[in-house]
């Protein structure tokens, strides 16, 4: 037998081998491959800069998810386009559950955006390309007022801005983002003319408004907290539905406006056609962290409350959201930056 014929021989024989192997491999229940999870260090991405709310939620969540599942969990900051880089960055990852979303308002904001222009179009995610694993934290937004605005009240606030129409001036954190939309709302709601200044994120928009160069903005809970306990704001009311355990003394918006509701929702999504058991062994890891004291007294630190639920619970919330800043932006007339 020649030499070239041995080799080929060799080399059909290695390829039905690791056919054979292959075959084996695909044909085990997926509990089997799946209790090896994770393999290696785990990426959580994050579509904002260090330091804001959704960053700082993903490294608590991340520090309880290392211990839980033996595994390092590296939060990875890659902002841009309101946070899409990032979305689109983890829905093009691997579906093996080692590359993680920190999904936020932006997600569902993103989402109302497109119902929006095509109210017939249908996705088969709620979030393109992520499926949903589990909520972290639902956070209030703030009505705050500079200390020179005369009213104490969202009532006394609503008279004010029919005496002078156009002439109060609230501010936004970005065309677009959540707490603009959180003021739109309250705008259509309430009635008022206000005019809304984009600034360029939350901290020049925080700046301005301690500056008295704009009246009023509906801010994050935890961005919002200092300034409103330093008396460099005054609180008028939270956006949320009950009242918030962080500002007990301060009334809803909802007290005044009958419906009024908004909150930024966070949660954690992973590639499309991620393994269910991968999907639910996150699921149960993130729920186990929640509650836990110490890490729920961290959230309520930041004016926060643990979201704990299934994925169908976490997919039902962002896909509300999508259906209630579809309607706002439709009436409002926002168009994305």
């Amino acid at each position: 037998m020649t030499t070239t014929r041995m080799c080929r021989r060799r080399l059909l024989r290695s390829a039905g081998l690791a056919a054979a192997w292959t075959a084996a491999w695909a044909a085990l229940p997926r509990t089997a491959w799946t209790q090896s999870y994770p393999a290696r260090p785990v990426r959580l991405v994050v579509g904002f800069p260090v330091g804001g709310p959704n960053d700082i939620q993903a490294r608590l969540v991340g520090q309880a998810l290392s211990e839980r599942l033996g595994q390092p969990v590296v939060v990875e900051n890659r902002p841009g386009a309101s946070g899409n880089v990032a979305t689109e960055m983890v829905a093009a990852a691997p579906p093996d559950g080692h590359t993680l979303l920190l999904v936020g308002p932006a997600n569902a904001i993103h989402g109302a955006f497109q119902a929006a222009k095509n109210p017939a179009e249908r996705s088969r995610d709620v979030v393109r390309g992520i499926a949903l694993v589990a909520g972290i934290a639902r956070e209030p937004l703030v009505m705050v007022v500079h200390p020179s605005v005369p009213a104490t009240t969202v009532m006394e606030f609503i008279a004010d801005a029919h005496a002078r129409p156009g002439r109060i001036t609230m501010a936004s954190t970005g065309k677009g983002s959540s707490p603009h939309l959180t003021g739109e709302l309250f705008r259509m709601m309430a009635g008022v003319d206000l005019a809304v200044v984009h600034y360029a994120g939350g901290g020049p928009a925080l700046k301005e408004m301690i500056a008295g160069n704009a009246q009023v903005m509906f801010e994050p809970m935890s961005a919002a907290i200092e300034p409103v306990r330093a008396g460099k704001l005054r609180a008028l009311a939270v956006t949320t539905a009950a009242r918030s355990d962080a500002l007990p003394g301060i009334p809803t918006v909802a007290e005044t406006i009958p419906g009024y509701e908004a909150s930024a929702a966070t949660g954690i999504g992973v590639p499309s056609g991620t393994p269910a058991e991968v999907i639910s062994r996150l699921n149960h890891e993130i729920n186990a962290a929640l509650a836990e004291p110490a890490f729920a007294a961290r959230l309520a630190a930041m004016g926060a409350s643990a979201l704990a639920g299934s994925p169908a619970d976490f997919t039902a919330i962002i896909a509300d959201e999508i259906i209630k800043w579809a309607k706002v932006v439709a009436v409002a007339r926002v168009t994305p930056e």
